[in-house]
């Protein structure tokens, strides 16, 4: 077995920014699964758990070149 899954094409999910590879899900253990990068672990990985591909979209745009310019865009007043 391999220890990980591929994501299908029908799914969207992004490519990592960092390289491009096309992301997988990974089993950590009794923290649950991961979406990552299956090429470098420094790369972003989702937070362990449930299958979190949105939380992988939301980081591997690069509309925003950091989270704090993501918080800044969708908490600003008026």
């Amino acid at each position: 077995m391999k220890g990980y899954v591929t994501i299908p094409k029908s799914i969207y999910c992004k490519k990592c920014r960092e390289c491009g590879a096309r992301r997988i899900i990974s089993n950590v253990g009794l923290e649950g699964y991961v979406v990552k990068c299956p090429n470098d672990d420094a790369h972003y990985t989702a937070a362990p758990g449930i299958i979190d591909i949105e939380d992988w979209n939301i980081h591997n745009s690069v509309l925003y070149e950091n989270d704090y310019d993501f918080h800044m865009i969708n908490n600003k007043c008026g």
